[in-house]
């Protein structure tokens, strides 16, 4: 089995707009997803080696030095799959595309030879 760094994405403009929707409308539209989600994920538990987490806002460090950015990730997870293209059909219908413009992408995790400290 070969492991797959999953990223999970959602456009910063998008997050924004949701933040202005009437709380009591997005409570009800979160928990909907939630429970999907949590099926989803029970449904697959067995891919994952990593159920993963939510990520925070990014900092970019460059040669010229250390910034704060953004960008779309939004949560990531590793799973193990027979190939690139059996780890991307396991996220088809996942919930996570409900939301407008979102995303999930599926790499492949290369293991670094001789980097080990």
């Amino acid at each position: 089995m070969t492991k797959f760094l999953v990223l999970y994405n959602t456009p910063v403009s998008v997050m924004e707009e949701w933040q202005k929707t009437d709380p009591e409308k997005r409570r009800a539209a979160e928990e909907e997803m939630q429970n999907a989600w949590r099926k989803w994920m029970s449904d697959h538990a067995k891919i994952f080696a990593d159920k993963g987490a939510g990520v925070g806002k990014p900092k970019r460090v460059t040669a010229q030095g250390i910034s704060s950015t953004r960008n779309d990730i939004m949560l990531y997870a590793i799973v193990e799959a027979e190939s690139h293209e059996a780890a991307a059909k396991f996220f088809e219908a996942h919930p996570h595309l409900q939301i407008a413009q979102a995303s999930i992408e599926i790499m492949e995790i290369h293991p670094l030879t001789g980097m080990s400290g």
